[in-house]
């Protein structure tokens, strides 16, 4: 997350909402049965979804070598990894892959540059082409090694090379995703007083802070929202400390919060085991998170998840890169091209809330609705 990550999967200070108070319909509605908000009016739900599927036309991968640099974390991180996992392994199922010539490698908190330099080269040097790196940062390892190898086609997650031609960038609208949770956490507190935890303070990580107050405030004007960053910029161990992220999350739940949103990769593990012990609410991250088996203990805590779907993008430039096609990859991964979205497993979200959070998914795909990417 960052998601991811991963997210993971991002977001300080309070965002004010502008013009989106007028997109959602204007005036308030009296709180929902629970909720101590008042509402703006909510937008109407569309009829069908305008979202647009990832290709489905067969592809054959049986030659390929694949492989994939993962962030700190590697599978089993509950959230940013483990979608870019899936989305990996998608890829040699559905394109014929042989397991032998698929390869997975990790990173390890706060390594040197250099580390990820050998990754990536070790991968190009053994002859998997096309590599996935998944995180940004992988960026400026990418922007040495890419071009040591310059007919071995890369995909990077989170982050583009410009001038660099065989790197091709997976970035995504995370505020969008971020924006249906803020929804989410204005309709399902109880106190009007909702929470954010960021894995670390940087700009990909704020892209989720903005939009989940944005979308927050935009349901709900004067719900009351904070945050806290479990590291600063430069200390990716955030989204790898549970222990921190517990700490983090009481701390937000002891100011009032009732509904937390982690933004935080493996770190919200322990977010999620702050909100069970308090007795209050979260929102999942990246991933469906109530469906993720680390997250078992607590998964019932865990009303929606916002989806950033890492799972999408790795398997979509697989899969264009098999068929010679990486120009038919989307600019950025949304909500319109299926890039972004969220998830009610658990069966916490009623009809009406469904329709509420369909109806804000639809304003921004139309444009009508414009989610701020910065505080």
């Amino acid at each position: 997350m960052r998601g991811t990550a991963v997210a993971a999967i991002a977001l300080t200070s309070l965002m004010v909402v502008s013009a989106c108070a007028k997109d959602s319909g204007g005036g308030t509605t009296p709180a929902a049965s629970g909720s101590g908000c008042e509402f703006s009016a909510p937008p109407t739900a569309p009829a069908t979804s305008s979202t647009s599927a990832a290709t489905d036309k067969k592809v054959d991968g049986s030659a390929l070598k694949i492989g994939l640099a993962y962030d700190i974390g590697g599978r089993g991180d509950a959230s940013f990894n483990d979608l870019a996992a899936a989305g990996f392994d998608k890829a040699i199922k559905d394109m014929g892959v042989k397991k032998e010539n698929t390869r997975e490698l990790s990173a390890a908190p706060n390594e040197d540059e250099s580390a990820k330099q050998t990754r990536l080269r070790q991968l190009a040097s053994e002859g998997f082409n096309p590599i996935v790196g998944v995180g940004f940062a992988y960026t400026e390892s990418l922007k040495v090694v890419a071009p040591e190898f310059p007919n071995v086609q890369f995909g990077l997650v989170d982050s583009a090379v410009d001038g660099v031609a065989n790197v091709t960038p997976l970035v995504f609208a995370e505020q969008e995703g971020a924006f249906l949770a803020g929804v989410v956490a204005a309709y399902q507190s109880k106190k009007c007083h909702v929470g954010f935890v960021g894995g670390v303070d940087i700009p990909l990580i704020q892209k989720f802070e903005a939009g989940y107050v944005q979308g927050a405030r935009t349901a709900a004007p004067k719900v009351s929202v904070d945050k806290k960053y479990i590291t600063p910029a430069g200390d990716f161990t955030g989204f790898q400390d549970p222990p921190k992220g517990q700490e983090a999350a009481k701390g937000l739940i002891d100011k009032g919060a009732d509904v937390v949103y982690p933004a935080a990769g493996a770190s919200g593990i322990g977010v999620f085991a702050a909100v069970k012990e308090a007795g209050v609410l979260a929102i999942g991250c990246d991933a469906d998170q109530y469906n993720q088996p680390a997250l078992a203990p607590n998964r019932d805590v865990i009303v929606a998840s916002s989806l950033k779907r890492v799972d999408v993008a790795v398997y979509d430039f697989f899969h264009a890169a098999a068929a010679n096609d990486l120009a038919s990859l989307p600019k950025i991964f949304d909500l319109k091209s299926n890039g972004m979205g969220y998830a009610t497993s658990g069966g916490k979200i009623d009809a009406k809330l469904q329709g509420i959070l369909e109806g804000y998914k639809a304003q921004i795909i139309e444009g009508k609705i414009k989610v701020a990417a910065a505080v």
